[in-house]
């Protein structure tokens, strides 16, 4: 009695199982059949076409995450800004160029100005490779006083495997137009599917300028360097006076004055002329009246 309740359960349990197989099997049957029941002129002529594309598609990028291996670091755009007072600029920034450098990196963007007191400021964009980061950093900070740093770390691990994933999809989607091209018939089938292709491309080309502009910033950080010199000594205003200082500004208050003479002598000067000549010309003729009189009496 025992045996025969027990294998009871076990024959339930292999019919379901057995069931259940067919059932899968004459699923994925239906629908291998279905899928080999339409032509390719109705589908291009429908837009089944970009349709059943989108959704192989959308499954490829559901499901690639689990195919993309795993990264081995993160992602990371670095920059920094570093505001550095040093005695010479020129000399700084040859430094700087030369420490970018030897690190493998380069020399992006430069300004260079000078204000009205003389001081010269630069504004220099130097890239170097991550691994170098720190260590360039820190050289630049010790070239001089520093004023200002900033530094940020931005993570686009993320970012980066969804721009590889949509890459994968849009390259496996821009082969299934080429194919459907080659065994295209009809002339209006090869004219939609070229303009699927071109528009399939442009998205393609899109992405992956994107991944190149991600791997850019990830290799190579930025680090914008801003130098400016130390102001030149000037004379303590609040010190009192010397004797030095006091002949400079007596000999400075002479030398005005006399300027302002010969200003007021130059515009006085052609009425002084004037005047002279009129009392030289009445002297002159009071001696003749004074010499003419007793001759006449």
């Amino acid at each position: 009695m025992h045996a025969r309740r027990s294998a009871r359960p076990v024959h339930a349990l292999a019919g379901v199982l057995l069931a259940a197989a067919l059932a899968l099997t004459g699923c994925s049957g239906a629908g291998d059949s279905g899928g080999g029941g339409s032509s390719l002129a109705d589908k291009a002529a429908a837009g089944e076409v970009a349709r059943s594309d989108a959704k192989a598609g959308a499954g490829t990028s559901g499901s690639q995450p689990s195919s993309v291996p795993k990264l081995t670091a993160n992602r990371i755009i670095r920059t920094a800004s570093l505001s550095v007072r040093v005695k010479d600029v020129p000399k700084a920034l040859d430094e700087a160029r030369t420490a970018t450098e030897n690190a493998g990196g380069y020399v992006g963007d430069e300004t260079t100005s000078r204000d009205g007191d003389g001081t010269e400021r630069t504004r220099v964009v130097l890239r170097v490779p991550v691994e170098r980061y720190d260590e360039v950093l820190a050289g630049l900070q010790g070239t001089g006083v520093l004023l200002e740093r900033t530094a940020k770390a931005q993570d686009v691990t993320d970012q980066v495997v969804d721009v590889e994933s949509r890459i994968t999809s849009q390259r496996a989607s821009v082969a299934r137009i080429r194919e459907l091209m080659d065994r295209a018939t009809k002339l209006s089938d090869v004219v939609t599917l070229e303009g699927e292709l071109s528009s399939r491309e442009a998205d393609l080309e899109a992405l992956l300028a994107q991944q190149a502009s991600l791997k850019d910033r990830t290799s190579l950080a930025t680090i914008t360097l801003s130098l400016s010199e130390k102001p030149a000594p000037k004379a303590a205003e609040d010190d009192d006076p010397g004797f030095l200082d006091a002949l400079a500004g007596g000999w400075d208050a002479f030398v005005g004055v006399l300027r302002w003479v010969a200003v007021v002598f130059g515009a006085v000067l052609p009425f002084l002329v004037v005047a002279l000549l009129i009392v030289w010309a009445w002297l002159r003729l009071s001696r003749r009246r004074a010499r003419g009189g007793p001759e006449g009496d």
